[in-house]
C-alpha cells in the first residue's frame, strides 16, 4: 500500500510543479505596452497656450501670389495692378498694387478704366501715339508693355527702385510725381487722390477672351 501511494506521487510531482509554457511574442508586447503605458493631458488651457505658442514660433512665414490666369479670370483693375508687378516682377504688397490702381484712376476713370486697353495712359513704345494716347491690343499686353517701361526707361528709375523695394505708399507715389511719366507731374501730388479705388471688373474682350 505505501509502496503504491509513493508511486502515483512520484507520477503526479512533476505535472505539479512544471514551469509555464513561454507567453506568445503578441502577448508579451501587450504586456510591456500595458506596464509603460504614458498618459499625455492636453485639455488644459495652459498647455493649449503652451503648444500654440511653440507651433507659432516654429512656423516658417509664407505666402503665394497669384498667377497670370487667374489675375485674368477675375479681370479687375486690381488683379491689372498685381499683372504689372507679375510682369515686373516687383512685389505684390498692398502698397505697391494701392498705388498702381491709384495712378490707372488718375489717368482714366475708374468705370472705364481698361479705356484704350492702356489704364497708364503709357506711351513707352513704337507702337503708342504720343502723349500715352496709344492702344493695346488686350490688357494683358497693356500689363507686359506698363512693367517694361518702368524696368527700362531710365527716367523710372526711382518709380522702379521704390516698387522693387516694397516701399510705402507715400514713398512711392512721390517718385511717379517726380518722374516724367506725366508732364505735369500731377501738380506734384495735389491733384492726386487717395480716397479707396472701387474694384471694377474689365469686359472679358478687354482680356483678348
Amino acid at each position: 500500500m505505501i509502496f503504491a501511494v509513493a508511486a502515483s506521487f512520484a507520477l503526479t510531482v512533476p505535472f505539479a510543479f512544471a514551469p509555464p509554457a513561454p507567453p506568445t511574442e503578441a502577448a508579451a508586447l501587450a504586456a510591456y505596452a500595458t506596464e509603460n503605458a504614458q498618459d499625455v493631458d492636453v485639455s488644459t488651457a495652459e498647455t493649449v497656450a503652451h503648444l500654440e505658442a511653440t507651433d507659432a514660433l516654429a512656423r516658417d512665414d509664407y505666402g503665394a501670389s497669384q498667377g497670370l490666369e487667374s489675375l485674368i479670370a477675375s479681370g479687375t483693375n486690381h488683379d491689372w495692378a498685381k499683372m504689372v508687378c507679375l510682369f515686373a516682377g516687383f512685389p505684390m504688397s498692398d502698397a505697391n498694387v494701392t498705388v498702381i490702381t491709384r495712378w490707372m484712376r488718375q489717368e482714366n476713370y475708374t468705370d472705364s478704366w481698361w479705356n484704350r486697353n492702356n489704364p497708364l495712359n503709357n506711351g513707352w513704345g513704337a507702337s503708342y501715339g504720343p502723349g500715352g494716347t496709344g492702344s493695346n491690343v488686350d490688357l494683358v499686353a497693356a500689363a507686359r508693355n506698363a512693367a517694361d517701361a518702368l524696368l527700362t526707361n531710365r527716367g523710372y528709375a526711382g518709380m522702379r527702385a521704390a516698387f522693387q523695394e516694397g516701399a510705402d505708399t507715400a514713398t512711392i507715389e512721390a517718385a511717379i510725381w517726380a518722374s516724367p511719366w506725366a508732364s505735369g507731374h500731377y501738380a506734384n501730388g495735389s491733384h492726386w487722390h487717395y480716397n479707396p479705388v472701387p474694384v471694377v471688373k474689365a469686359p472679358a474682350s478687354a482680356w483678348g477672351r
